[in-house]
């Protein structure tokens, strides 16, 4: 009997240690994975006034600038 409880107790043992383990390597990949989407966020993505300021735009301006060329 005293046989039965200390295979217990090991089996108690083993099976908290693979759960530390897999919760463990779980926390570990989520904290991989995390940095990365945050840094892909920040430098991939340009920001709304820095896609404002980049490219060609039609303004006023310009827009004057063609019709007094235009006549």
């Amino acid at each position: 009997m005293n046989n039965r409880k200390s295979t217990k107790r090991a089996d108690l043992q083993r099976r908290r240690f693979l759960q530390g383990t897999l919760a463990t390597g779980a926390g570990v990949m989520m904290a991989s994975a995390m940095p990365a989407s945050a840094a892909e966020a920040e430098e991939g993505r340009p920001t709304e006034s820095a896609e404002k300021k980049k490219g060609y735009r039609l303004t006023k301006h310009i827009l004057a600038y063609y019709d007094s060329a235009a006549s």
